[in-house]
């Protein structure tokens, strides 16, 4: 099962949007727009994403 993890390959400020853009599928441009077009919601959304998934780097790391 895929989980959400913030992206290491796509990475724009700490790879939120790579991360929704791997785990949906879809290309990060799409999620990185919509995260614009709301910004005023997305903000935070953003902000609590960046803070609470785990980076894909880690795991394999270990």
């Amino acid at each position: 099962m895929k989980k959400l993890r913030k992206s290491s390959n796509d990475r724009a400020i700490v790879g939120v949007c790579g991360g929704i853009a791997e785990f949906f599928g879809i290309s990060s441009f799409v999620v990185r727009l919509i995260f614009l077009l709301t910004i005023s919601v997305s903000l935070w959304v953003y902000l609590v994403l960046s803070w609470a998934l785990e980076d894909s780097y880690l795991l394999r790391q270990k």
